[in-house]
């Protein structure tokens, strides 16, 4: 089984982002599951706007598309910022809207039978509005939501610290992580097992 964490923190490499240690501490998780992970961190990226697969004259969308279909599992990773999802988690699930329209070999969309969860963090509050938000993205474009497939940090309302420079919280944090691991993992493998069928016409 394989799955793909897309980083949509701001910072460039070799920047340290506070979501890819929160994100680190998930995929050991997942690896302890016997899962395979793929990391992108998507900032630093050519990543053009639009809607399509591939968009042209040096767009690097169709590399992580073609990750995204050689994966089970997808955790979208994103700080809050102004209370909301990163911009470039934005891009990202806009690029994955083209999957919408692609189908596999039995007519199914390509993201049915894979299963997504969603990782923030920030040092301001909106954490589960970010994750509604991504979530509900992600489960338009055909992703699998299992219950509890997600884990944020921040210290409550407000601005803050961050997740790097307190550890205030980070048991939590952390615990919510390895069940949200956990249960992507066991998603996933039911769906292995029992795929949906492609939507009636």
């Amino acid at each position: 089984m394989r799955a793909l964490v897309v980083n949509c923190t701001l910072k460039p490499s070799p920047e340290p982002s506070n979501t890819e240690a929160l994100a680190s501490t998930v995929i050991a998780a997942l690896k302890g599951h016997g899962v395979e992970v793929d990391v992108v961190r998507a900032v630093d990226l050519n990543l053009k706007p639009g809607v399509e697969t591939d968009m042209g004259d040096g767009d690097e969308w169709p590399g992580v598309h073609e990750k995204l279909l050689a994966s089970q599992i997808l955790i979208l990773a994103s700080p809050t910022w102004v209370g909301h999802p990163s911009s470039v988690a934005q891009r990202v699930l806009e690029r994955m809207g083209a999957m919408l329209s692609e189908t596999d070999d039995e007519g199914r969309p390509v993201a049915y039978n894979r299963v997504a969860g969603v990782l923030v963090t920030g040092n301001e509050d909106g954490a589960h509005h970010v994750i509604a938000e991504l979530s509900g993205g992600l489960a338009d474009i055909g992703y699998t939501i299992p219950g509890q497939a997600w884990t944020y940090w921040h210290l409550g309302p407000g601005p803050g610290p961050d997740f790097l420079d307190d550890e205030r919280g980070h048991d939590w944090a952390l615990s919510t992580g390895r069940a949200m691991a956990s249960n992507l993992v066991h998603a996933a493998r039911a769906l292995g097992a029992m795929p949906v069928p492609a939507p009636p016409s």
